[in-house]
């Protein structure tokens, strides 16, 4: 008996000085905010094991801003106690009355807890009505739309204001799209002030372009504003002894000066119409308005073959953004005989009001192949017009390209033979280019050599004969002795079967639209016609052309090597015929031989 009772007092005084059983308890900053402030929920563990609690409940009503953790350790009369405590940054996500559930920590759990948040938010009206989150808030939101019933792939204007009646600092505001719509901000915010319910307000306001990208009906979340809005407000139902600190503390402005704002705007709803039957055409614009401007370089249109006149087209579209305006290449109906060779199009995107205003610029550079006379269709583009629910046309009207024959579609002169003239005949006058002599006076009549003995014509006639000989050997002489200075001014002449043989190939290669191959043979001809100074790519050997419409043909071929794409090459065989025959070049200045690798082999 002795020893039961030994035993039963030992477990009595063990279960004295066992430490007590983990607890958690929870408890809120503030018990009501107004919607988009933040609460602090604290939760604290006396003993335990420590660890994390489990945050994922809170995730249904609220956004977790920000964590943070803190351990105290107490001993008192011998005895150690542990605290842990876990600070949560909670932002609602609706108003009301929101119930903070039990939040599970190291097998315990906290009470459930519950707090008002300002009122429910205001339905919107939809369409040009606006919708808000609360009136009576010293922050809020309001957003409207210019038409809830959108084309796809239209612009929509969606006006965001923000409205605040106290300081807000490190504000932004955020809406992005999803894979159903499109969203682009449009110009800059404007800032001004009104007076609502009687309180006066700085505003803000920002406008997005809407651009669905299906027809039926599309949710989007509301815009977000994230910000930091100064906190006055004296903690209530704090531990007393972080309370007691901090309100002694001489920094306590410094640290609690601010709190986390989160406010989610009301959600957007589209409900967007599809593509009208009676919108005919290739292309889909729906907009407020389209213009379409075209220019002709040069104006007259008279050039020869080979040479390029350019059609400046300059697209307009009130309500679409650059990026879905069609290329105007795609449009050209030409006929045979016509080639075209867009230029890359310039994109621009600018404010037009309350909406966006797209606009592509281009130059398309149109090459006859031969002389004559080439009508061009009209260029039509078919629009939407989203203001009066109608199609519409602009308009490029028809146009006449009168070509003159080219170097390379005219026959050359044949060379002239100088023939004797016949005895006594007088040669009849011929064109200024020909080669005139001077009549032989001295043919039909034997020459009159009366008081003039025969020997002393036939020594003068000795003397003059060996005068002839010698200035042809001092002739033959003196160009043997300059034959590499004449070669070097007319290198084109130095290697003729070479230069004929790439220029050939060259030809065959732009014939068959072969990039690659009418790369190489034209280096190897342009190398036979500057054989001392052998241009080193398809830019230098341009830059020695005096011909600007050939330099841009020669780095249209340069840009088809290394991009890749179809290249019609008859142009540029055209204008390079005459141009390196004709030897119209530029002096080129010396090059140094550090040269960067081409792009392409």
């Amino acid at each position: 008996m002795k020893f039961l009772r030994r035993i039963a007092v030992t477990l009595l005084l063990l279960s004295s000085s066992a430490p007590v059983l983990a607890t958690v308890q929870a408890w809120l900053d503030r018990n009501q905010v107004d919607p988009g402030e933040s609460v602090r929920l604290t939760l604290q563990q006396d003993g335990g094991g420590g660890g994390q609690p489990d945050l994922a409940p809170l995730r249904k009503d609220f956004d977790v801003l920000g964590t943070s953790t803190g351990t105290s350790v107490q001993i008192v009369n011998g005895h150690m106690s542990t605290r842990h405590q876990v600070t949560v940054t909670l932002s609602p996500t609706h108003g009301g009355l929101v119930r903070i559930p039990a939040i599970a920590w190291g097998g315990e759990s906290s009470p459930p807890l519950e707090l008002t948040v300002g009122g429910a938010p205001s339905a919107g009206t939809g369409g040009t009505g606006e919708s808000a989150t609360h009136h009576d808030a010293h922050v809020f939101l309001t957003s409207s739309l210019e038409s809830p019933h959108p084309y796809v792939q239209a612009g929509d204007t969606l006006t965001v204001r923000l409205y605040a009646d106290r300081p807000i600092y490190q504000a932004s505001l955020d809406f992005p799209g999803n894979g159903d719509v499109l969203v682009q901000r449009l110009g800059k915010d404007r800032q001004t002030q009104e007076t609502r319910d009687g309180h006066a307000y700085d505003v803000v306001e920002r406008r997005y372009v809407l651009f669905p990208q299906r027809s039926g009906a599309i949710d989007l979340p509301g815009p977000v504003l994230d910000a930091q809005v100064p906190d006055t407000r004296t903690p209530s139902g704090s531990d007393p002894f972080f309370d007691d600190f901090f309100s002694h503390s001489p920094f306590r402005g410094m640290l609690n000066d601010t709190r986390p704002l989160r406010l989610h705007g009301t959600p957007v709803r589209l409900d967007v119409r599809p593509r009208p039957a009676a919108a005919t055409g290739p292309a889909w614009l729906p907009a407020r308005d389209v213009t379409l401007e075209a220019s002709w370089q040069p104006e007259d249109t008279r050039v020869h073959a080979g040479e390029p006149v350019t059609l400046h087209l300059v697209l307009r579209a009130t309500g679409l953004g650059s990026a879905q305006l069609p290329d105007f290449s795609a449009l050209l109906s030409l006929p045979d005989g016509v080639k075209a060779y867009p230029d890359q199009a310039k994109l621009t995107d600018e404010p037009a009001g309350d909406t966006i205003a797209g606009q592509r610029e281009q130059d398309i550079a149109l090459i006859a192949t031969r002389g004559g006379r080439f009508e061009l269709p009209a260029i039509r583009l078919s629009w939407w017009d989203t203001v009066h629910d109608a199609a519409r046309e602009v308009v490029v009207p028809a146009h006449t390209l009168d070509i003159l024959p080219g170097t390379s579609d005219s026959t050359p002169p044949a060379p002239v033979t100088a023939q004797p003239a016949p005895p006594a005949a007088s040669p009849a006058p011929g064109p200024k280019s020909a080669i005139h002599f001077a009549p032989d006076h001295t043919s039909g009549a034997p020459a009159t050599t009366r008081g003039v003995p025969w020997r002393w014509v036939s020594a003068g006639l000795a003397v003059l004969w060996i005068a002839t000989v010698a200035a042809w050997w001092f002739t033959r002489r003196t160009a043997h002795k300059a034959g590499r200075v004449v070669s070097s001014v007319d290198p084109s002449r130095e290697n003729p079967p070479r230069a004929r043989d790439a220029r050939k190939r060259f030809q065959e290669a732009a014939r068959a639209r072969n990039a690659s191959a009418a790369r190489s043979a034209l280096m190897d001809w342009a190398g036979a016609e500057w054989p001392h100074d052998p241009p080193r790519g398809l830019n230098d050997l341009a830059a020695r052309l005096g011909d600007e419409q050939t330099k841009v043909l020669v780095r249209q071929l340069d840009r088809a090597c290394y991009a890749g794409g179809n290249w019609d090459g008859d142009a540029l065989a055209a204008a390079l015929a005459a141009q390196l025959r004709a030897g119209h070049t530029e002096p080129t200045p010396s090059r140094s031989t550090h040269q960067l690798a081409d792009l392409y082999p």
